[in-house]
């Protein structure tokens, strides 16, 4: 393969990498293993499969998200890969449609609670993609998406899984669903300039009320030393956006997707050990991505 040869190549991945966001992908697979370890999971085998169809899914959906703004993007942000030139949108269209089609054939082999969940979760996130430019609660359809992929994972446990509306998996994802809401509604900023609210921040603490409430007894003390950690981060990527003279809105919904992982740490109490460590490797990650990948 001679030098030019290796550079399309090169440039040809960082496109389909770009057009699905890929820096995304360490927030899906903790999503997971949050739900699956809610939902009771054993064998690591369905948390393969779970995680491997949840990436299809979300790939599939960012596929789709380009292909449906390529209008909004040629006037607003032109970079992107389908106005900039660097895909034809028909392509994307093509991989978009195979890559969640993939998604539903993959999760059907978890089961048929885990199949309506991802039919459910595909249906959530061609809805979004297809009208979230024109749907002024469009953040709440993006909440929906998350919130199906945590009670999808929980399903795909072998034992537990959502056993109902006290479960812990449900208020789990209703947290996390309303830490996307308010992240959604900052990241509508990086495109629009529209002035800053701070209303939609009182949501990002929802995941600390949550820890604060079932973490008791011997489990407080590491409720609240993960709950510090995820104010912390919380604290520092808001000031990109309203502590500083020169507000960089996306910088802000970048540390938020990346504190996703956070909020999912926050929800299993930690967990064991090598849980812990599992999960502060998926936000590394998502941060070493974001060095290479845009993760808006």
């Amino acid at each position: 393969m001679t030098f030019s040869q290796t550079q399309t190549a090169h440039s040809q991945l960082r496109t389909l990498l770009i057009l699905g966001r890929a820096s995304n992908l360490p927030t899906v697979w903790s999503n997971c293993l949050a739900g699956w370890i809610l939902g009771g999971g054993v064998q690591l085998g369905r948390l393969m499969v779970l995680c491997a169809g949840a990436t299809f899914l979300y790939t599939g959906g960012m596929y789709l998200n380009d292909a449906f703004d390529a209008q909004f993007d040629l006037q607003h942000r032109p970079e992107r890969p389908i106005p900039s030139g660097a895909i034809r949108a028909a392509t994307v269209w093509k991989w978009g449609l195979t890559w969640l089609l993939l998604g539903l054939i993959s999760l059907s082999l978890l089961g048929k609670v885990a199949t309506l969940l991802a039919v459910l979760l595909s249906i959530s996130i061609l809805v979004y993609d297809a009208i979230h430019k024109i749907f002024a609660f469009s953040p709440v359809l993006m909440a929906i998406c998350r919130f199906f992929l945590v009670l999808l994972s929980a399903s795909a446990a072998e034992e537990g899984g959502v056993t109902g509306g006290t479960s812990l998996s449900v208020w789990s994802a209703l947290v996390l669903a309303a830490y996307i809401v308010g992240l959604s509604y900052l990241a509508r900023n990086e495109s629009t300039h529209a002035p800053l609210r701070y209303w939609p921040c009182v949501l990002l603490a929802a995941p600390v009320v949550l820890a604060l409430v079932v973490n008791q007894g011997g489990f407080q003390r590491r409720g609240f030393l993960f709950g510090f950690v995820y104010v912390l981060w919380t604290l520092i990527s808001m000031r990109h956006a309203f502590w500083t003279s020169q507000p960089n809105v996306g910088r802000t919904v970048s540390g938020l997707l990346a504190g996703i992982v956070l909020v999912d740490l926050l929800a299993v109490g930690g967990g064991t050990p090598a849980i812990g460590i599992i999960f502060a490797g998926l936000f590394v990650l998502a941060l070493l991505f974001q060095r290479v990948i845009p993760a808006t």
